[in-house]
């Protein structure tokens, strides 16, 4: 089964030759790294997650590529666990997608089915259910990224993680951090946790409110962050999936976490009063 695009032509261009413009001009446009990436072609190792956005590419798509900058200078891996939100919350709380692999206007990417049921096999929350992701955009906008800097080769585990409590996202971001952990331990793999911060409130309050999240994940915080975001109020909608991801890191050794850029829609709107914050985290060890 390949799953069909849900957004192309919404969130990012529905062509190849306009989606590939869409990202070059990501990655080179003011608020980007102002230049192509150049991708490593022996890998480094180094990068062990990232927390990227999932916008519109309009909106986001400079912090975007501020992450797979950073990931292009490591060198592509050959998996990639990409951990979105569910925004509809339809499916199961927690599900890994079923399909052998996933199209974009630039192609297929394979599921690599060796990681995906080490996960359902070592966590007890995850559960294989294809309703969660089928609407679904916040995996989906990845993909073009990943496609533009390794083509066909990397292989991909996509998870869906649904608004949970407190209680349970605790209970979640441990059991399955460690499963990821220990489902790419001694692989070649990076853990992307796709998220924007702070919806609809003004550029200053979103600015203070994500700093604070921001603060966790550059501490490598996991339950840090789960206990700032349920408190603050902070409407970042893959809090659950970066603390999984900070989670797994630590396990496999990560030493540091990095802010690449932060802004807001603001910044590319000039509306200030409600904006949507984005930013770009890389996890390293």
């Amino acid at each position: 089964m390949t799953r069909a695009p849900a957004v192309a032509g919404q969130f990012y261009e529905g062509t190849e030759q306009s989606l590939i413009q869409a990202i070059e001009k990501s990655f080179l446009g003011k608020l980007g790294p102002g230049k192509l990436p150049t991708v490593r072609q022996d890998r480094l190792g180094h990068v062990l997650g990232l927390v990227c956005p999932h916008a519109g590419y309009v909106y986001s798509g400079s912090a975007a590529a501020w992450a797979y900058d950073a990931l292009a200078a490591d060198g592509m891996p050959e998996i990639a666990v990409l951990l979105g939100p569910n925004h509809y919350g339809l499916g199961a709380g927690a599900a890994l997608s079923p399909d052998e692999s996933w199209a974009t206007p630039l192609g297929t990417l394979r599921s690599d089915a060796q990681t995906a049921e080490a996960v359902l096999r070592l966590c007890r929350y995850v559960e294989v259910d294809e309703l969660a992701h089928a609407r679904e955009h916040s995996v989906e906008v990845q993909l073009p990224f990943v496609q533009y800097l390794g083509g066909d080769v990397v292989r991909i585990v996509p998870i869906s993680i649904a608004a949970l409590s407190q209680a349970d996202a605790k209970l979640l971001v441990e059991d399955l951090g460690a499963a990821i952990a220990e489902a790419i331990a001694g692989k070649s793999a990076v853990v992307v946790a796709s998220s924007d911060f702070t919806h609809y409130e003004s550029k200053a309050s979103a600015t203070a409110k994500d700093s604070l999240a921001i603060e966790r994940i550059l501490d490598l915080d996991p339950k840090g962050l789960i206990e700032v975001v349920y408190s603050r109020d902070i409407t970042m909608c893959g809090a659950i999936g970066t603390a999984v991801m900070l989670e797994a890191c630590k396990r496999l050794g990560a030493t540091s976490a990095r802010k690449l850029t932060y802004y807001t829609s603001g910044d590319v709107t000039g509306d200030t009063d409600q904006v949507v914050g984005y930013g770009a985290v890389v996890v390293e060890k």
